[in-house]
């Protein structure tokens, strides 16, 4: 999966489409991310003794499918490739060959 924790992402497709936001939580083994401010869901949380019942608004997960890696920058989508620097992984910009991490 080559969108992680802390990126800022676009969304592609769906009803939040154009939207973008940071990443809170990658999923991979799910293949799912979790986007600030996107997919929002009202959760109903019961009474407790020390709490009154009450609606949560929390961000549910959307398909890492539905996201594209933001680039600040040039402020559009681009894609991720990986490239070796130095004998080490890192993840690169396909259009600028710049170095995201």
């Amino acid at each position: 999966m080559r969108i992680k924790k802390d990126d800022m992402v676009i969304v592609i497709t769906g009803k939040d489409k154009g939207k973008t936001g940071k990443v809170l939580k990658a999923m991979p083994k799910e293949h799912r991310v979790v986007v600030k401010g996107v997919n929002v869901q009202a959760k109903h949380q019961k009474q407790t003794r020390t709490e009154a019942a009450q609606i949560k608004h929390v961000e549910g997960p959307i398909d890492v499918s539905d996201v594209m890696y933001y680039d600040e920058k040039s402020k559009q989508a681009v894609k991720v490739g990986y490239a070796f620097k130095d004998g080490v992984k890192v993840r690169v910009n396909k259009k600028t060959g710049a170095v995201l991490d």
